[in-house]
């Protein structure tokens, strides 16, 4: 059974940011601030998967070595990044999450898909 913990941000508005440490070489986390940091730490990113709950929520898969180790770090607030490589990294992470978003709104109204003109005559 995965370990699941919740935290919450106190800037601005509360938020619920959720990590579920699924083994010792691989987790899951909403937070794409923390998963930038993964893969400056040598984590890779296996999958972003999303989900509904009222409104649509990404949830991004890490797997390497060290991970549980390197979240402890981040949590304590001893964790230490190269900030060029942290900006790379993160807007990697939304570069991937966009262009995913893109593909599954293309999917949901591809009217073409659906209409009589464009099906293959049998």
């Amino acid at each position: 059974m995965p370990n699941s913990f919740n935290y919450t941000l106190l800037r601005g508005r509360a938020k619920r940011k959720e990590v579920i440490l699924l083994n010792t070489s691989s987790l899951e986390t909403t937070d794409i601030f923390r998963g930038a940091f993964y893969l400056c730490m040598g984590g890779d990113l296996a999958d972003i998967r999303f989900r509904q709950n009222g409104k649509q929520i990404a949830s991004f898969m890490f797997t390497g070595h060290d991970l549980n180790k390197h979240d402890r770090e981040y949590i304590s607030g001893h964790a230490m990044v190269n900030p060029v490589q942290f900006r790379e990294a993160l807007n990697h992470l939304r570069d991937i999450l966009f262009k995913q978003l893109r593909q599954k709104e293309d999917m949901r109204y591809d009217r073409k898909r659906d209409h009589r003109a464009y099906q293959k005559r049998r």
